[in-house]
């Protein structure tokens, strides 16, 4: 049965995604506040709303949802939630709750460029919907508050805002001094690696952003804080979080250097090494694959043990140094 530990109650909903069930966390204090929502599907909701009143409470009573990140299966259920809740998340999350006409526009220019740089062979827009089909199961809200590193949130003041970015955009978590308690999200996550995905820049004209990078960033930040334990967006909670975080480091420098091998022999494209490194499963989960793969040679460029070179056509090749 769900309860409360130390004021935080943790409520575990069904999504249809390979990474199994969501973890959304419920914050008992002078507002009762929720940290992010799980996804848009009736089993999510029915289970929600059923663990919501095994703690004494309904939709209704909660007057504040707190995301950690944008991804559908964090904000599905602010679809079906009260009108006049406040929504507080990252800037970087307004575009993908509203998801207008101007959003798509350059959302889907941006992965078509992407898919033509990375050799990508094939009917790019067949492509592009598997891609972005999940945000189906988003909310059509709007965030009413945007939060930012060092904030403070009213009924929530424990907790302070720290920026997490590389697994999302716009991801967040949420530190709290007295007892060393993280709310992770997807930062942090006990037996699997949180996938750097790749995003748009929230400006058009900006650089694509290189979220391996950030995420590294963002967990040598965590070396910063004293943590007892992570809550996390899948799974058990984590306790020796600097121990998994230099793991997590470590591996992926490891994977980097597989990559590295690779590209000794020829020079090879984004696509050329995703097909190499994920035999199995690229077809049917291209976004992660091209995310990994992406990832790994953005961090070997990084540290000069690649170049990256574009023939007549626009593509990409990469070869060792």
């Amino acid at each position: 049965m769900v309860t409360f530990i130390d004021n935080i109650a943790k409520i575990s909903l069904p999504t249809p995604f390979a990474v199994g069930d969501v973890n959304v966390y419920l914050i008992k204090g002078d507002v009762l506040t929720l940290i992010d929502a799980g996804i848009k599907t009736k089993d999510a909701w029915e289970s929600f709303t059923y663990q919501l009143s095994q703690l004494g409470y309904t939709p209704d009573d909660i007057k504040q949802v707190i995301l950690t990140h944008h991804h559908p299966d964090h904000v599905g259920l602010l679809e079906w939630m009260p009108d006049d809740l406040k929504i507080f998340g990252h800037r970087y999350c307004a575009p993908y709750l509203c998801r207008d006409q101007d959003f798509f526009k350059v959302h889907d220019q941006f992965y078509f460029n992407l898919f033509h740089e990375f050799g990508l062979q094939g009917d790019y827009t067949s492509m592009l919907r598997k891609w972005k089909s999940p945000l189906k199961l988003s909310a059509n809200r709007s965030l009413t508050n945007v939060i930012a590193e060092g904030d403070r949130i009213e009924g929530f003041e424990d907790w302070i805002v720290l920026e997490t970015l590389g697994h999302a955009q716009s991801h967040l978590s949420f530190y709290r001094e007295k007892d060393g308690a993280l709310l992770a999200g997807d930062h942090v996550l006990a037996t699997i690696s949180s996938n750097p995905l790749l995003e748009p820049p929230l400006s058009s004209q900006a650089e694509r952003p290189k979220p391996q990078l950030q995420y590294n960033a963002s967990l040598k930040k965590l070396f910063d804080y004293d943590i007892s334990i992570a809550f996390t967006g899948h799974g058990n909670e984590v306790k020796n979080v600097h121990s998994l975080v230099e793991r997590r480091l470590q591996r992926q420098q490891d994977r980097a250097m597989q990559v590295r091998e690779m590209i000794k022999a020829e020079p090879l494209t984004t696509f050329d090494i995703c097909q190499k490194l994920f035999p199995a499963v690229y077809q049917k989960e291209l976004g992660l694959t091209l995310s990994e793969t992406t990832a790994q040679l953005d961090y070997l460029l990084s540290i000069d043990a690649a170049e990256k070179k574009f023939n007549e056509d626009g593509i990409a090749y990469f070869t060792a140094k």
